[in-house]
């Protein structure tokens, strides 16, 4: 049997009668690490021991010191055929991931195991601060920091940091959930007299800290003020949609907030075009608030929540990605887009490619819309192989707008100038222009040489409603030959 023992937060005081009385009567014991307070003592106790320090010191990743250590105690088990005992820092259970693989190997391979509790280093921990750990603790492991999602409203324990390149880890992955003036403890030695240092710092203070040691953990207290999060949103929804919420919120749709949706989304490519990081966090944060509101409303109906919304999206991704998540291999972008609408169309139950062209949202701008009607078509071969003919089509759709505009037609001659926008929309496909760049640029440019008509007419004490259309062609040729 393998016996697992803990060795408390540090203090010989900490250490259970049981533990000390296994420790005296074993013959075979073995301890994670030297480096506890505890160690000293057990020596004092003439009791022998072997340790698994050098393995540090072998291996580059925390996870093959554990996996080696495990396998030595299964294998040492096996050959010395009676009881051995593994010796870790505070409780075996307690943020002791060599205990965790361990007690897997044993169960895996049919080898009995024992453990024996221990004071844990979060019991001094929170002894230390006072901390009543009802009100909502969660306890993470330094090296796992990245991995967590973390929590204003729970108290926040770290464990292993153990020098100032993990504490400057650790700061950086604490800036994401709270601001660099949070109210932190810095907490070394807990519960070791002689040894135990408690205080109170600045986030931003952490890694200069000149103690930081095997020894040291944070504590980061509950704080409901600090950095707004997700949970805020839907907080501040719940709060304008409920009986005392705001008027205009309580009366919105779906269908109301149609336009509010693709405004905003409009207002989010402005601000990327315009390079304005302020403004992209700004638009983008609108989109996301549209999200949370048509999820709120879905909530009320009682159809879908946000938890609906991103689990979704998540399956969609995952299944839309098998070359990352599954085991299919692509080697290109290309690759990745045939294969994303093939699982498209299958997922949307499209049978045909005319399914695929009717797919397409019809309520995009229709530019935009006959750009991928024609690159969807042109995957299947229907287009043109250059751009001269394409560009001979938009002459024979000149010439029918030019033959019927005249005619009281208007359904004829809405016809017709269509098949002529539609063709100017496929030159630029095949140029690889983006037509709604090009039509935007456009009108800009516009807008430019309008203004310099305005401004021409203002420094001759005109108004453009008092200006003759040659007059305003003059100053049109001239702003044309200005830079743009």
């Amino acid at each position: 049997m393998i016996k697992i023992v803990g060795l408390g937060p540090g203090s010989p005081d900490a250490l259970t009668i049981g533990a000390i009385e296994l420790l005296r009567k074993s013959k075979h014991i073995y301890l994670r690490t030297a480096k506890h307070p505890t160690v000293e003592y057990i020596k004092d106790l003439g009791i022998n021991f072997k340790t698994y320090d050098e393995l540090y010191e072998k291996y580059e990743k925390f996870d093959e010191v554990y996996n080696s250590i495990a396998e030595d105690l299964i294998n040492k088990s096996i050959d010395y055929k009676e009881d051995i005992v593994y010796a870790v820092p505070g409780h075996p259970l307690v943020a002791e991931k060599s205990v965790n693989i361990l007690n897997k190997l044993c169960e895996a391979r049919g080898i009995d195991s024992e453990i024996l509790p221990a004071v844990s280093f979060v019991d001094a921990l929170m002894e230390s601060l006072k901390i009543d750990p009802i009100e909502g603790v969660k306890i993470i492991d330094a090296f796992d920091i990245k991995k967590q999602i973390l929590d204003k409203r729970v108290g926040l324990i770290i464990t292993q940091v153990y020098n100032k390149f993990i504490a400057s880890e650790v700061k950086l992955a604490l800036l994401d959930y709270y601001h660099d003036e949070t109210d932190i403890y810095f907490v070394r030695a807990a519960g070791v007299k002689g040894l135990e240092s408690v205080r109170k710092i600045k986030l931003y203070e952490l890694d200069r800290q000149e103690d930081i040691d095997y020894l040291t953990s944070i504590y980061v207290p509950k704080d409901l003020t600090n950095t707004k999060d997700f949970y805020d949103l839907k907080e501040i929804m719940d709060i304008l949609r409920g009986e005392n919420g705001c008027p205009w919120d309580k009366e919105q749709t779906h269908k109301t907030l149609k336009s509010c949706l693709i405004e905003e989304c409009y207002e989010v490519i402005e601000a990327i075009d315009e390079q304005n990081d302020d403004n992209l966090v700004e638009e983008l944060g609108d989109v996301l608030l549209q999200v949370v509101f048509h999820s709120k409303l879905g909530e009320e109906e009682g159809y879908f929540n946000i938890n609906d919304v991103i689990k979704c999206i998540c399956d969609k991704m995952i299944n839309r990605h098998p070359h990352i998540f599954g085991d299919i291999k692509l080697d290109s972008s290309d690759q990745v887009l045939d294969n994303w609408d093939k699982i498209k169309k299958k997922e949307q139950g499209l049978n045909s490619y005319t399914d695929s062209l009717r797919h397409i949202p019809k309520m995009l701008p229709a530019l935009i819309r006959a750009d991928k009607v024609q690159y969807k078509a042109a995957k299947v071969g229907f287009d043109w192989d250059s751009v001269e003919p394409a560009l001979e089509k938009v002459l024979e759709e000149f010439y029918e707008v030019k033959n019927v505009y005249k005619s009281k037609n208007k359904g004829k001659i809405k016809e017709e100038l269509g098949d002529l926008i539609f063709s100017c929309v496929n030159v630029a496909r095949i140029l690889d222009i983006d037509p709604e760049d090009a039509l935007n640029y456009t009108i800009y440019k516009f807008i430019k040489r309008f203004q310099y008509i305005e401004d021409k007419a203002i420094e001759n004490g005109l108004t453009l409603e008092d200006m003759t259309l040659e007059q305003m062609d003059n100053f049109w040729n001239e702003a044309k030959l200005l830079k743009n």
